[in-house]
């Protein structure tokens, strides 16, 4: 059975925004050397979701990188410059929000506040303060290809919430995003220190709190460390580990992940993560995933970048002990620079099973665009 695809009338608002709007940067400057930026994105997108036997296709907001809009403020304090950054979600309809039993749109809410933080920086490194990432926060991600902004570092971002179908065609397994992580960093209301570049290596650590949600009481903090350079030929390295731990009124959950990018020369590039996570909560199990991408970055066309990769995931105990999750995608990214656009269209095929049952592959199709002012 093939669902009727569906709109609502802020997509299309956000969509008519997207179509006709040209790229444009809102920077303000000052005679004191400050500055304010406004900036944001949309990102709709048509995501088709085939679990075995059903096929539904809406418009949603993409939750791969949901549309939003921000301000940035930066200004000279003596030797050093003070931030502020305030981010917020849309709170449109969101690909996370809808399965085969129906939408469960949330609108804006609390969650919806992405950044509200205060920083300090100079050559001493900085200091940040405030709702922001976490030290571990994009340590997973680390990704040099242009298709990158629409295939990355394994995730179920367009179906999170479907349901595996198992092979009589029940509803019985669990959802797409129960299955597989990759442990990436977080934002929370926290303090961070981030050290200066030392021969393209950076220090980062934070502890924070989930001050947007009364009901988690744990403890987070985290180290990271990263590296960014280019070495002879043109090769480029992009790299980052980091340990984090959640401590839950004394039961702690602890993560170990990182992940590579090398970029070379030619527009060829192979991507890695992996992680694995001991959680001492009674009952949990402690998941893995090894995480692996090829892509290729071109200039076929005037007026923007390609890019193709493929990518192919495979994790253990996830959802319950003794499950494995296995992934495979392809994707394409085509950049429209006069309107600051990225167009994209993905393919997506997830595997589960577990000890109590074999469930039939979920599959996922996306065509989206993404444009940022």
């Amino acid at each position: 059975m093939i669902r009727t695809l569906r709109t609502t009338s802020a997509m299309a608002i956000a969509a008519v925004a997207f179509s006709s709007a040209a790229s444009a940067q809102l920077l303000y400057e000052n005679q004191s050397g400050g500055s304010v930026e406004l900036y944001g994105q949309f990102n709709p997108a048509i995501i088709s979701v085939d679990d075995g036997q059903e096929t539904e296709t809406n418009i949603r907001d993409n939750d791969l990188s949901r549309s939003r809009v921000g301000l940035r403020l930066a200004q000279p304090f003596g030797d050093n410059t003070f931030r502020f950054r305030f981010e917020a979600g849309l709170g449109l309809p969101n690909s996370t929000e809808t399965n085969q039993l129906g939408d469960n749109f949330s609108g804006w809410t609390r969650d919806d506040l992405r950044h509200i933080d205060f920083s300090l920086e100079g050559d001493w490194g900085r200091v940040s303060l405030g709702q922001g990432s976490m030290a571990a926060d994009g340590i997973a991600e680390s990704d040099l290809s242009y298709v990158g902004v629409a295939l990355y570092s394994y995730t179920a971002d367009a179906n999170a919430a479907f349901l595996f179908r198992d092979n009589t065609g029940v509803l019985s397994g669990p959802a797409v995003g129960d299955t597989l992580d990759t442990f990436d960093g977080s934002r929370r209301g926290r303090i961070r220190y981030d050290s200066p570049e030392i021969a393209g290596f950076t220090f980062s650590a934070a502890y924070g709190e989930n001050i947007l949600n009364t009901a988690d009481t744990s403890d987070y903090y985290d180290a990271a460390v990263r590296y960014s350079g280019e070495f002879g030929g043109g090769i480029q390295l992009d790299a980052g580990l980091a340990y984090q731990v959640r401590d839950n009124n004394g039961v702690d959950r602890s993560d170990v992940v990182g992940s590579a990018s090398v970029l070379l020369q030619n527009g060829l590039s192979f991507t890695f993560a992996g992680g694995t996570r001991d959680n001492d909560a009674a009952g949990a199990s402690d998941p893995d995933y090894l995480y692996f991408k090829v892509a290729y970055d071109a200039d076929w066309f005037s007026f923007g970048q390609t890019g193709v990769g493929v990518h192919y995931y495979d994790g253990s105990d996830f959802n319950v002990a003794g499950s494995e999750t296995k992934g495979w995608g392809v994707g394409f990214a085509q950049r429209v620079e006069a309107y600051n656009t990225d167009v994209y269209f993905t393919y997506q095929n997830y595997e589960y099973s577990d000890a109590a049952n074999s469930y039939q592959d979920l599959s996922t199709l996306v065509l989206g665009a993404r444009w940022r002012f």
